[in-house]
C-alpha cells in the first residue's frame, strides 16, 4: 500500500444494520494529516455468472430494482451466504434462477462495484456444459429468464439496453475472450 494515499482510520460509528449491509461513517486522518468523514456501506459480497451455452446463447434476467424504479436485464446474481465460497453461490443462483447447472464454472474477474462507498466484491464466473433443471426462485424473487444470442447481447450493449455494471463487465469480458469470428462460429472460448 502507498503511505502518500491511505487513510488512517481513527473513529467508525454504526449506523444501520440490515439484512443485506450495514453502514458506517468513519473519522479518517488523511495522508496530508487533516481530518475527513467516509460514508461506507459494509456489504459481504457476491457472485454473478454468464451462463454460455453451446449455441452462443447467454441467459439473462429481467428483475425489477426499486433504486431505479425500472426492470433491468441483468446476469443471474446474489449474495454471498455466511462462509460460502463465490463459485458455489454463483453455481447456486445460476441453478435458483434460470433452473441451469453447469458442468464448468470459470472464474473470469472480481470487481468493486461501487469503491467509492461500498466494501462489496462481486465475482464473476462464466459457466459452461449447461443442462436444464428446475429454477427455485428465493421467497419474494420475481424475474425473468431468457437466453440471447451472444452478438445480440453484445449490440443490446452497444443500443444502451444494458445498465447494470456486473452485466457490462461480465458480457465485455466474454466478448474480449472470444476473439475474432472464427472463434465465435466454432463455440469456443479461448
Amino acid at each position: 500500500m502507498n503511505s502518500l494515499l491511505t487513510e488512517k482510520t481513527l473513529q467508525t460509528e454504526k449506523c444501520f444494520d440490515g439484512r443485506v449491509f450495514q453502514v458506517e461513517v468513519l473519522t479518517v486522518e488523511m495522508p496530508d494529516g487533516r481530518p475527513a468523514r467516509r460514508e461506507i456501506v459494509r456489504h459481504g459480497g457476491g457472485a454473478c455468472v454468464v451462463a454460455l451455452d453451446e449455441n452462443q446463447r447467454i441467459y439473462l434476467v429481467r428483475q425489477y430494482r426499486k433504486p431505479y424504479d425500472d426492470v433491468l436485464l441483468e446476469i443471474p446474481a446474489g449474495k454471498l451466504e455466511t462462509g460460502e465460497e463465490p463459485a458455489a453461490c454463483a453455481a447456486r443462483e445460476l441453478a435458483e434462477e434460470t433452473g441451469l447447472r453447469a458442468a464448468n464454472m470459470e472464474r473470469l474477474a472480481v470487481i468493486y462495484p461501487s469503491p467509492g462507498y461500498c466494501s462489496e466484491t462481486l465475482s464473476i464466473y462464466l459457466a459452461t456444459g449447461l443442462v436444464q433443471g428446475e429454477s427455485c426462485l428465493d421467497d419474494g424473487e420475481n424475474l425473468h429468464c431468457q437466453s440471447y444470442p451472444l452478438e445480440e447481447v453484445l449490440a443490446m450493449i452497444d443500443r444502451g439496453e444494458i445498465h447494470d455494471a456486473k452485466t457490462l463487465v461480465a458480457l465485455l469480458t466474454i466478448s474480449r475472450r472470444m476473439g475474432g469470428s472464427d472463434s465465435r462460429a466454432e463455440g469456443q472460448v479461448n
